[in-house]
């Protein structure tokens, strides 16, 4: 089964989403994806056979700017994307700084950044390109998205953390299907 073609196929037929892709495109950032629950929330909606799309707290950009690592760029970017597309509620984060909040090595580019979230599944993120074609990042692939487990993180184990997320984002409620490790 093709993974990454089933979840290219999901973004391109969710409005919203292609909107807050086309936003994310036209500030020009380095080395950008919406990440985790953009992508990850889909695939379980799908997965569940939602008709709507479950409500997202925030659309998480990453990207990787090692020249301006100050949280003031990342808010003057998220004052942009509000202007472009108000609909969404967006959070920017640089990928140069986040090594500094987790206590590792700098990261050199934005996918070390973003295979270190906490759970397999959360660690994804899609582009549009110029092209509009898009282009998926998994550093663990998609299966563990499209089998419906959740998996702590082999390279980043907070165990923790982990179950407070799944927790408190009441995951296992908003999509029953889903298995946790």
């Amino acid at each position: 089964m093709n993974y990454e073609q089933l979840t290219k196929q999901l973004m391109l037929a969710d409005e919203y989403r292609m909107g807050c892709l086309r936003a994310a495109r036209e500030v020009g950032l380095p080395d950008w994806y919406l990440g985790a629950g953009f992508l990850r929330n889909a695939i379980w909606d799908h997965l569940h056979h939602k008709t709507e799309m479950t409500p997202l707290n925030d659309i998480d950009l990453v990207y990787f700017d090692n020249r301006d690592v100050s949280c003031e760029s990342e808010q003057k970017i998220e004052t942009q994307l509000k202007a472009l597309f108000p609909q969404a509620n967006w959070e920017v984060r640089n990928q140069a700084r986040m090594h500094l909040r987790h206590g590792h090595q700098p990261y050199q580019n934005t996918v070390e950044g973003i295979r270190q979230w906490i759970e397999v599944p959360t660690c994804v993120g899609v582009r549009l390109e110029f092209d509009n074609q898009l282009t998926i990042c998994a550093p663990f692939g998609l299966e563990e998205n499209w089998s419906l487990k959740i998996k702590i993180n082999p390279e980043n184990q907070r165990p923790a953390v982990y179950r407070d997320r799944i927790k408190n984002k009441s995951w296992l409620q908003i999509w029953p299907k889903l298995t946790a490790e």
